[in-house]
């Protein structure tokens, strides 16, 4: 059976309608773990995982079981979890220290660095056949660890992973540094892991800036969660962007965010009331990282979604999300919740606690957000449903092309970063070149039909 390739058809950028098919049909599905999730840079970890010579951390790339670890010279790798005999996972732990990894199936035997130690019989069965070089474990082609986070791609020819994320970096930063203006300094204090019936674009797409469907969010609003509930404050979080400028932009790389531009004067705007220490700890904060970045410590994060499956919460919560495809109806999501490393013992202990407030299976924010992407993506398989696509025109043409920020830069809520971000899931499905993937004038062809 020949493969779809009516990808132009299926998602209309200039029209504003994108099919359901792309979000249930299963050879569609098929061809996104070929021709996506094998050539983009995709989040694998965090360093503070595997913060010694030993470690390793089970992780995924698509739907594939990685491992990250350290080796015993402290250098971080990444590797496909199948051993080179007969495939079988050769650890099947999610995460602690060994100098070996070995395969329960025939006993090969692995080093932290992925090299082919120890084969039973060798001398009798593989002498003068075997290429233990050759045999090693399968290694990600490139890997990045970016300010802590970790990163890989299977592509030899993919660009840096700074060149992928181009002008997106700089709000991708807002998660990782120090809440101090520090470069970096962040630390994982928990992974939540569940999965959910619904497609993993729904998650990525929600990210990038999706604040239209806030009203889904009005139960939560009304209890009050944030860090300032007890005392009065109602919402999810204390209200640190109520004089900002919001901001939605578009990437041609296919990310998305939605960030913040606080007034010149910057003031502080009270936060973490609930606990005189953390209010203390974060009014610091705020003063030192506008000492130490200047007019810089006036754009502030929101959230955002790294180009296909990694969005992030940039401050109430913080942390890294990688959408895990399983099937084109059913996504695994693991939520990395962040700290600065250095920071007190009672902060990290009352955000900890926050974010499984607000987010995970658990999360009273995140339950509304599952509820909305499980019913889209059952309603999508419908047979008389799929005949109709969904409607992408929310403010069509709204956006500036020369901002500083660089992307396709809005100032109302809009659709453009979603219109981006399947422009460019369409460009790799048809197997794009990465000049085009990066947002060359061919990769955006659609815009100018």
């Amino acid at each position: 059976m020949p493969l779809r390739n009516d990808f132009d058809q299926l998602v209309d950028v200039k029209g504003g309608f994108i099919s359901r098919e792309i979000f249930v049909d299963a050879d569609i599905y098929r061809q996104e773990l070929d021709k996506v999730f094998t050539r983009a840079w995709l989040l694998v970890g965090h360093e503070s995982l595997v913060p010694n010579p030993g470690d390793f951390y089970t992780s995924r790339m698509g739907e594939e079981s990685v491992i990250l670890c350290r080796d015993k010279k402290g250098d971080i790798h990444v590797f496909l979890n199948s051993c080179r005999h007969r495939g079988m996972k050769v650890c099947r732990y999610e995460q602690g220290n060994t100098s070996l990894f070995t395969c329960p199936y025939h006993s090969w035997t692995y080093t932290t660095d992925g090299k082919l130690q120890g084969v039973p019989l060798h001398r009798t069965l593989y002498d003068g056949v075997l290429d233990r070089e050759a045999n090693s474990l399968v290694s990600v082609a490139k890997l990045c660890n970016y300010k802590g986070s970790i990163w890989a791609t299977w592509d030899k020819d993919a660009p840096d992973f700074i060149t992928y994320l181009g002008d997106a970096k700089i709000h991708l930063d807002q998660a990782l540094d120090c809440r101090d203006g520090r470069e970096g300094g962040s630390e994982v204090i928990g992974v939540h892991k569940w999965v959910f019936p619904a497609n993993w674009k729904f998650a990525a797409e929600n990210f990038l800036g999706d604040t239209y469907h806030n009203p889904s969010h009005r139960s939560v609003d009304l209890i009050g969660i944030g860090p300032s509930a007890a005392a009065g404050k109602k919402g999810r979080r204390d209200d640190e962007l109520e004089k900002a400028q919001h901001v939605w932009i578009s990437f041609p790389e296919g990310h998305g965010v939605h960030s913040a531009i606080q007034p010149e004067a910057n003031e502080y705007i009270e936060s973490f009331l609930d606990n005189p220490i953390l209010e203390k700890y974060f009014r610091h904060c705020f003063e030192e990282r506008k000492r130490r970045l200047g007019e810089g410590a006036r754009l502030l994060p929101f959230v955002g979604t790294i180009f296909p499956n990694t969005s992030y919460h940039g401050r109430q919560p913080r942390g890294l999300c990688a959408w895990h495809p399983h099937s084109p109806t059913s996504t695994e999501g693991w939520r990395f919740f962040l700290v600065d490393k250095d920071a007190p013992n009672e902060a990290k202990e009352y955000l900890r606690r926050y974010y499984m407030r607000y987010s995970g299976p658990a999360g009273m924010t995140e339950q509304d957000d599952m509820e909305n992407w499980l019913y889209a993506t059952a309603a999508s398989t419908g047979t008389v449903a799929r005949r109709y696509p969904f409607n992408y025109q929310q403010s069509m043409g709204a956006y500036v092309t020369d901002h500083p920020l660089g992307g396709d830069v809005s100032t109302q809520v809009t659709e453009q970063i979603a219109r981006g971000f399947y422009r460019r899931w369409t460009t790799y499905m048809q197997g794009g070149d990465w000049h085009e993937l990066l947002g060359s004038p061919a990769g955006n062809r659609q815009a100018a039909e």
